[in-house]
């Protein structure tokens, strides 16, 4: 494997000094997923350090990197001699070798909804969406053309969906913030960042997400040129 370029840890102020985390990522920090695990290690204050990989180059297709994920995909987690793929997975794992500061919901229908709706964020339903405001337009350039037939009816049932589960009138979708949060508020921005309309309650709700710490560390990070 090319070998990829450290960064410095990126822990939450006040972070545990746990060095032997590492989070493998692509160039751009632009991923939903690397979204997903670096809130969760930033919520929980893990120190962590970052390892960026290029997959143009062959760094995710090695025969190392291949037998320690498993299924060779971005992003991933190292700690110690353990390595997992597949970001709900990870966050999954972090839970559970870390419940200090818990990032999925303490109840147990709670944390199943969770679990419920972070699976469908990432399901069919939200390809076309994905597709049509791909998270370039969230970073980079804003899309040119407006949504049209499919990627339309996958915001509808977005925002239908966000309205259901915000009904209750609470600021966070299971009383206190989970991870789901911060991913249902990721994939509003693919609309919000867009100029794309969002009914006034859920637009509230992405934005005041859209702020917390967590959140912002991965948002205004540095870049390289698309």
């Amino acid at each position: 494997m090319r070998r990829a370029k450290p960064l410095a840890g990126t822990g939450a102020a006040g972070q545990r000094h746990v060095m032997n985390i590492r989070l493998f990522i692509e160039r751009r920090w632009i991923s939903p997923y690397v979204f997903s695990c670096f809130v969760t290690l930033t919520e929980k204050a893990l120190g962590f350090d970052v390892r960026v990989l290029d997959a143009e180059h062959g760094d995710t297709r090695t025969g190392e990197y291949l037998s320690r994920t498993i299924t060779g995909r971005v992003p991933s987690l190292e700690h110690g001699d353990f390595a997992l793929a597949e970001s709900s997975a990870i966050v999954e794992y972090l839970e559970q070798a870390f419940p200090e500061a818990p990032v999925l919901p303490l109840g147990l229908r709670e944390r199943a909804r969770c679990r419920q709706l972070m699976s469908w964020l990432r399901s069919d339903d939200t390809a076309a969406l994905r597709e049509a405001r791909p998270t370039t337009t969230m970073f980079y350039a804003r899309a040119e053309q407006p949504l049209t037939g499919a990627a339309r009816v996958a915001a509808d049932k977005l925002v239908a969906v966000s309205e259901r589960l915000l009904a209750h009138g609470g600021p966070h979708l299971f009383g206190q913030w989970c991870i789901a949060d911060s991913e249902l508020a990721f994939m509003l921005q693919r609309l919000l960042s867009n100029g794309d309309a969002v009914p006034e309650r859920v637009r509230v709700y992405a934005e005041a997400q859209w702020q917390r710490p967590s959140v912002r560390k991965f948002v205004e990070r540095e870049r390289p040129p698309l």
